[in-house]
């Protein structure tokens, strides 16, 4: 079969989709007959040259990208997205929905000798809420949305993204740690549960990546540094290498791999 045939008719809802995997993920989905409904939030400027970019990406490839600038995280922008976007997908279409939301905090949990404004600039219950939400459970939100709008294909796909932190330590990244770590469980049941209607549920652990997510973390230049040391491969992972396993996973020959964690890292997570 023509690559740009794989995915003709069938649509991807991508959240977070501007940037770093999101993007790569739509770019290399589209290359390949994918539909793609982008959802992120940008400001004025930088919205208008995504969109640019995307529909060179989409003229390119004969496909439809549907740009989204709301608030993936707000349940009136998630209900407008689905009303305009029920509108122009058919019933049952939808392969894919990849949650790629960078969102959160990245503050320490204290600070030394008690400073005056300690209770701004450490990590709060509020702030860890908001963060799992954020980058993790907001994925059962929209799960549930896309179901009951009957938009799931019968042999659709869910995937998430986590991150080495889940599992250590890494300075300032303690919300984010426990978002990440929320979503591999919540992952973990969704695969069971969700099963039911086709759905297969599965998360990615990238390797450091440069992105721009990566270098708001306090000492990022030490993790990317670390990366490169540690990685078999000798280099750091890219946002493509992971796109390019979404789309392996968005294939028929992926539809018994439910409920896993796979490494997309060259190995580095072996060290």
């Amino acid at each position: 079969m023509d690559k740009n045939l794989l995915f003709k008719g069938l649509w991807a809802v991508i959240l977070g989709g501007s940037s770093g995997f999101g993007y790569a993920a739509a770019e290399k989905l589209a290359k390949h007959g994918m539909n793609i409904a982008v959802l992120y939030r940008e400001n004025k400027s930088a919205d208008k040259a995504l969109k640019e970019k995307l529909a060179q990406i989409a003229e390119a490839n004969s496909t439809l990208i549907l740009p989204f600038n709301i608030n993936a995280l707000d349940q009136t922008g998630r209900e407008l997205f689905i009303k305009e976007f029920t509108a122009i997908a058919p019933k049952n279409s939808v392969k894919l929905l990849l949650h790629s939301i960078a969102r959160g905090n990245l503050k320490p949990l204290t600070i030394k000798n008690n400073q005056e404004d300690e209770a701004y600039n450490t990590l709060s219950v509020d702030d860890i809420q908001m963060t799992t939400y954020a980058m993790s459970t907001s994925l059962l939100d929209w799960t549930k949305s896309l179901l009951n709008a009957d938009l799931f294909h019968s042999d659709g796909r869910i995937i998430g993204l986590t991150s080495e932190g889940a599992h250590k330590y890494w300075e300032g990244y303690a919300a984010v740690s426990i978002a990440k770590s929320s979503l591999e469980s919540l992952a973990k049941y969704m695969a069971v549960e969700f099963s039911a209607y086709g759905l297969k549920t599965n998360v990615i652990q990238a390797g450091v990546t440069e992105t721009a997510s990566l270098k708001k973390i306090p000492g990022s230049e030490r993790l990317l540094e670390m990366g490169i040391k540690r990685n078999p491969l000798g280099r750091m992972t890219k946002p493509d290498d992971v796109a390019g396993v979404i789309y392996l996973l968005c294939t028929d020959e992926s539809f018994w791999i439910n409920g896993s964690i796979i490494h997309v890292d060259g190995g580095e997570h072996c060290r």
